[in-house]
């Protein structure tokens, strides 16, 4: 069959002729395959990136365990098996770790602690249990206990991070006040607010002092363990010192001699 002289007229497209047409033609809309793909991928590397931080909080956990609470960023990473720009890149700086290690810290021990203040039969044995769990967990790394408890120094363009870091311990004290709480306003009733609204906050402070300095101190013959400082306190708490001081006779004698002056 013959073509038409019209036909044979017309331009054969050339290699760039037809790379503009191509170039011109108009982009396809994303089909909703397309974007429900893109979530996909979204989600997927949303749930990398958290893996990924994660695995960074239990690295420099055991990091700060073995090296101390004063462990630089650059030494935490090194012993994590990456640089501290990955660091960085996740928490922002030493402060942003401190408060992400916190979060994960303070959050397992007020579960032990909840735990161990529901199995109590009174208010007592509540606060010696409660007690002897924040002991055990202090206990279990002083230094990762250091680490999550004290305010991050001041860096160099003078920003900090002790805003963040004491508010999660503010929060986890606050939620060990309110554990106290309760049970006492079952206890004592109605008419005792003065006494439910400062005791337990007053017993955090103690409890909390008493605990940093035990876990401070260097072991000796004198130094209580656990078990029995926590006992201590606790007794220092129901009953105050006045056993101790009526075992002193020259405190009690001043005492009924005063009291005699009265």
């Amino acid at each position: 069959m013959g073509v038409s002289s019209d036909l044979r007229r017309l331009p054969i497209p050339s290699v760039p002729d037809t790379l503009g047409i191509v170039n011109n033609l108009p982009p396809e809309l994303p089909t909703p395959a397309d974007g429900a793909s893109a979530d996909g991928r979204s989600a997927r590397w949303q749930s990398h990136r958290e893996e990924r931080r994660r695995e960074l909080i239990k690295s420099a956990r055991r990091a700060v365990h073995a090296l101390g609470s004063d462990a630089s960023m650059e030494e935490i990473a090194a012993a994590a098996g990456t640089s501290k720009s990955v660091f960085y890149r996740y928490f922002g700086d030493k402060a942003g770790l401190q408060q992400a290690v916190g979060e994960v810290v303070l959050s397992q021990m007020q579960r032990k602690i909840r735990e161990a203040a529901q199995s109590a039969q009174t208010p007592r044995e509540g606060l010696l249990a409660m007690i002897s769990a924040y002991l055990q967990m202090a206990e279990t790394s002083p230094n990762v206990y250091s680490f999550v408890t004290r305010y991050a120094p001041v860096d160099a363009d003078g920003r900090h991070g002790s805003a963040a870091i004491s508010g999660a311990l503010g929060h986890f004290f606050d939620s060990i006040a309110e554990m106290i709480a309760a049970p006492m306003r079952t206890h004592l009733g109605d008419g005792r607010e003065a006494v439910i609204g400062y005791w337990p906050t007053a017993a955090i402070g103690l409890v909390r002092n008493a605990g940093e300095q035990w876990l401070s101190t260097a072991d000796s013959p004198a130094k209580p363990d656990q078990e029995a400082m926590a006992q201590q306190i606790t007794s220092w708490l129901c009953v105050g010192i006045a056993p101790e001081l009526s075992q002193t006779p020259e405190l009690s004698e001043t005492t009924v001699r005063t009291n005699e002056g009265h």
